[in-house]
């Protein structure tokens, strides 16, 4: 007989009494021997130490068992003790290898929720291999615990490995993992008759144990011994203070074995269908459909959604799961509710079992729908009162309304897996895509206003490919080509030159077969920025150029303005400087006629510098002055000051120091001033 360890989450009664106490927090007993085992396998000698050198990747601890079998509770267990040793000073880090419904977790997505534990940035568009070299590479310089649950096998592993025995890696698996060198999995199967009677001791209060001990050992034989099992049991019976630990014995005898589960599996699933079964219809409606839940993860809108029933119905519901085993919940005061993993499956096919397709869709209908509207409210908090979006947020039922931007903020960071999950999911569908475009913008423009595109670029990388998907499968072009332009923008911004280059080409294929003007102009202009990062200035002007002449035709005057400035760059570049001055000088007028003031000062400070380079001084004296004046009815002190260094630059090379030295000491003026501003100002905000 073994020490066990259970982690007993689920509901409990005071000892000797027959109420259900409030649940309490998770405790874990037991397991003392495999936690021993396990310490010890950290030391013990591999074939690197054995032939006398220092292992170069990180131990590996494998905890196998089948789901419901507790690994997840020992390996956290483990975790928590080896943290109080001070040997992992960097901390912990859990990372989930199986998603909800079975399929294993992308190894990409795998390595950004580890790099996002390490704070580190992983950029959007990376490839899985990148991904993983950069968590190698954070992970060289850290002395981690890393927590991989429920590995499906050695491949999804080994990517993420760190190649530092400083670190330490505890993984659960439900068998060996083949193929990753020196690791000798500790399997647990269900606990011994003394720890389940302890577990259900726990949840139903001593007594009932205590006038049938007997019986109670036979209820955890029927349970296998599984500690999920036995929490869902030992809840249904704190439920029903009457009932007995024979009558629970009893039903589950009688009930069927499932002959298409795997003989260890049928316990849980019997339990499972025990509880399921004992529920009122609504409520057992309800646990199916949370089958539905993006990334097993609800909250009290995702049930009310579901079911099509109020919020407050909802979130008492979801409380009684917890207490009968069947949720796992934060302790937040609007908690999030998890479908444990071994449930996930037998609640799926229960729901294609009991309910309609047609009533499954509608369900996930509704709740996508919700998930859009608090993606709405989650936005339109941020603008400003009296504004059009806020007018509208009035208008939403309370419970769709958030009290500020701060609660917004923390439920997108909350809900942020569920709700990418979500996305996905509606795209995967096929049948919704209306909603889901619907959902996919609600939730860029989300992102974009509580964490910047900038941090939200990994996400918005992602989101922008499922609107693509959808665009290519109903053949909407002018979607296509704004989120080709979008992935494009996000490659550029990584660096990735040709691949950005290769997106505006196919955004622009798009516009023009939308007819899109603004697409197609925008393309132009972006390929024409791509051969500029590129080096190649003739393809880059030659691109420009058709923007140019396309903005001619509309009569966008910025547009053109802007266009003729990056003429005059590229051409400056090439050493093309009759080009550029042309292009610069059309820049300078296209600004004047408008009134931009600021900019017509920046377009002639870069017509100086062409005629600096053209070999061209006084030329260029009599510009940075004309230009100077320009920054100055601007108020651009920092342009201003920019300006006065180049003509002082430039009376040096003309051979006179006097006058260079009067213009750097106006520019040290200017840079004071402005420096002086800038604290003033930043005094008045923070005041």
């Amino acid at each position: 007989m073994t020490d066990q360890a259970v982690d007993t989450s689920g509901p409990a009664e005071a000892a000797g009494t027959e109420e259900p106490a409030a649940v309490e927090p998770p405790r874990f007993c037991g397991r003392e021997r495999e936690l021993k085992e396990l310490r010890a396998d950290i030391e013990r000698a591999g074939l690197d130490t054995m032939a006398g050198r220092k292992s170069g990747r990180a131990r590996v601890l494998l905890i196998a068992g089948r789901p419901g079998s507790g690994r997840t509770a020992l390996a956290g267990e483990l975790a928590r003790r080896l943290l109080e040793t001070g040997d992992y000073p960097d901390g912990l880090i859990r990372v989930r290898l199986t998603e909800p419904g079975g399929a294993p977790v992308p190894a990409e997505g795998a390595a950004r929720e580890l790099l996002g534990g390490l704070d580190v940035a992983g950029p959007p568009g990376a490839d899985a291999d990148e991904l993983s070299e950069m968590v190698r590479e954070a992970l060289a310089v850290r002395r981690v615990l890393l927590l991989l649950d429920d590995a499906s096998d050695a491949e999804q592993v080994d990517p993420l490995l760190p190649d530092n025995p400083d670190c330490l890696v505890i993984a659960t698996a439900q068998g060996p993992l083949t193929g990753i060198p020196g690791v000798r999995p500790c399997t647990i199967g269900g606990l011994d008759a003394g720890s389940a009677v302890e577990l259900l001791a726990r949840a139903i209060g001593q007594v009932r144990i205590t006038v049938d001990p007997l019986t109670a050992e036979t209820l955890a034989e029927e349970c296998g011994g599984q500690p999920a099992a036995l929490v869902m049991v030992g809840g249904w019976l704190a439920t029903r203070p009457t009932a007995s630990v024979a009558d629970v014995t009893k039903q589950l005898r009688e009930l069927p074995d499932d002959t298409e589960q795997p003989t260890g599996a049928r316990p849980l699933a019997r339990a499972f269908r025990l509880v399921h079964d004992s529920l009122p219809p609504t409520a057992a409606r309800i646990l199916r459909l949370l089958s539905l839940a993006p990334a097993g993860l609800a909250d009290a809108h995702t049930a009310s959604a579901l079911a099509g029933c109020s919020v407050s119905a909802a979130r008492t519901t979801l409380d009684d799961f917890v207490r009968l085993g069947l949720l796992r919940s934060d302790s937040a005061e609007e908690p999030q509710y998890e479908v444990p993993g071994c449930l996930a499956a037998l609640l799926r096919a229960l729901l294609e079992d009991r309910d309609r397709p047609a009533e499954i869709q509608l369900a996930q209908a509704r709740m996508l729908e919700r998930t859009v509207r608090l993606l709405q409210s989650c936005r339109a908090v941020t603008e400003p009162e009296g504004s059009p979006a806020r007018r509208k947020l009035a208008g939403l039922p309370r419970s769709l309304r958030f009290p500020g931007p701060e609660a917004a903020a923390a439920w997108l960071r909350i809900r942020r897996p569920a709700l990418v999950a979500s996305a996905r999911i509606a795209v995967e569908d096929g049948e919704l895509d209306t909603l889901a475009r619907r959902l996919v913008a609600a939730l860029v423009r989300a992102l974009a206003v509580h964490e910047g595109t900038e941090t939200a670029a990994p996400d918005l990388y992602g989101l922008h490919g499922l609107v693509l998907a959808v665009a290519e499968r109903r053949d909407l072009p002018r979607e296509r080509a704004a989120a080709l332009l979008n992935l494009a923008d996000l490659d550029a911004g990584t660096g990735r030159t040709r691949e950005a280059l290769a997106r505006y080409r196919a955004a622009l294929d798009a516009g023009r077969a939308a007819k899109d003007l603004y697409a197609t102009g925008r393309a132009m202009e972006s390929v024409g920025g791509a051969y500029a990062e590129l080096g190649d200035f003739h393809r880059a002007a030659d691109w420009y150029g058709r923007a140019l002449a396309q903005r001619l035709t509309q009569g966008e005057r910025a547009d053109e303005a802007r266009l003729y400035g990056r003429l005059g760059t590229v051409h400056t570049y090439a050493g093309r400087y009759g080009e550029a001055l042309r292009n610069w000088r059309a820049a300078a007028a296209g600004y004047r006629r408008l009134g931009d003031v600021p900019a017509q000062a920046r377009a002639l400070s870069e017509v100086a510098r062409v005629q600096e380079y053209a070999g061209r001084p006084q030329e260029s004296l009599h510009t940075c002055r004309e230009a100077v004046e320009w920054a100055r009815r601007a108020k651009d002190l920092r342009l201003q000051a920019a300006l006065e260094l180049r003509l002082a630059d430039t009376l040096d090379r003309l051979g006179d120091p006097a006058a260079a030295g009067l213009h750097r000491g106006a520019a040290e003026r200017l840079l004071g001033e402005e420096s002086a501003a800038y604290e003033i100002r930043s005094a008045t905000t923070e005041n």
